[in-house]
């Protein structure tokens, strides 16, 4: 039987809800490139950000005018290289002059090292990347994380991962995110530590030190989002063949298990960074328009629920 690959357009709704709030204010760090200039630009345009380049003002003039980029009524903040734009625009952020980060022509050990010497946006939680991934094969959006930051995570690094993405889920409206802590097999040897630290994780849900979730693991991924799969491996799991999130065992299984989906599934995988102060938008150049689109939304929404935190924090105060 042939199998009918679409896209379910499951970026539209949010992307929509984004767009009718007012501008993020963003340091777009380091655009020096044709391709992250033309989206902070592009970005704006759709109402999505109000971009402050922060780089070498000379190179971000050159570039827009090669690329042929009108940058008429963006704000420009000058500094001299990488290293400084990284720096002054966490200085930016942490003093709550911007919303925002977004990743320019820099690598991202060079942003988020600013990130995390900055005690302004440390939040007290380990920071974790998402991927939100809309597969024509499956029924819903798909969360996999971290598949960019957390090298080999530890226990206590999968249970922050896991609770960034469970609260980012609650902002996109999903009450109660089903979690499939992701291993070889679904049961607990002792010689695979992803199936133990996933045993771990499930009793640490049930106990109330993760929240908001329904979390089950060790489960393989056949499994997690296969409920013929689950099924026939006599396995009773209320995450199994409906997860919203995959945890993953560490990042070379969940970069290699992302990259899998995108091009051989034909998925789109917007990615953002949790865990500090402000969303932090982590795009690649291989990424197409919509899927840059998709991120900043993602990080407008997280950043309007902070806002709307802080309000209730000031509210309840007084």
């Amino acid at each position: 039987m042939e199998l009918a690959l679409r896209h379910h357009g499951r970026y539209e709704t949010f992307v929509h809800e984004a767009m009718a709030l007012p501008p993020m204010r963003t340091a777009v760090v380091h655009p020096c490139s044709t391709e992250t200039l033309r989206s902070a630009v592009e970005l704006k345009e759709q109402g999505l950000i109000g971009p402050v380049l922060v780089g070498p003002e000379h190179k971000i003039r050159s570039v827009a005018d090669a690329a042929g980029l009108s940058l008429a009524g963006i704000e420009i903040e000058p500094v001299e290289h990488s290293h400084a734009a990284a720096d002054r625009s966490v200085e930016l952020a942490s003093t709550g002059k911007v919303e925002a980060l977004m990743k320019g022509s820099l690598h991202s050990d060079e942003l988020l090292s600013a990130v995390i010497r900055s005690p302004g946006l440390r939040s007290g939680r380990r920071m974790s990347h998402v991927y939100v991934m809309d597969i024509p094969a499956y029924d819903r959006l798909l969360i996999i994380t971290d598949a960019a930051i957390n090298i080999k995570p530890d226990l206590d690094d999968k249970r922050d991962i896991c609770q960034n993405a469970i609260d980012f889920l609650h902002v996109l409206g999903i009450a109660q995110p089903r979690v499939a802590v992701l291993a070889a097999v679904e049961t607990v040897k002792s010689k695979m530590p992803a199936t133990l630290d996933a045993a771990a994780l499930t009793v640490m849900a049930a106990r109330g030190q993760i929240e908001g979730a329904i979390v089950d693991g060790p489960l393989a991924f056949d499994n997690a989002i296969s409920i013929e799969a689950a099924s026939a491996k006599g396995i009773r799991s209320p995450v199994a063949g409906e997860a919203d999130i995959l945890l993953v065992p560490d990042l070379e299984a969940g970069n290699m298990l992302a990259k899998q989906l995108i091009y051989f599934a034909g998925a789109d995988a917007a990615g953002l960074v949790l865990g500090a102060r402000v969303p932090i938008i982590l795009t690649s150049r291989a990424d197409p328009a919509k899927v840059r689109t998709a991120s900043a939304a993602l990080a407008k929404l997280v950043a309007e629920r902070g806002r709307m935190m802080w309000r209730n924090e000031i509210g309840n105060a007084g």
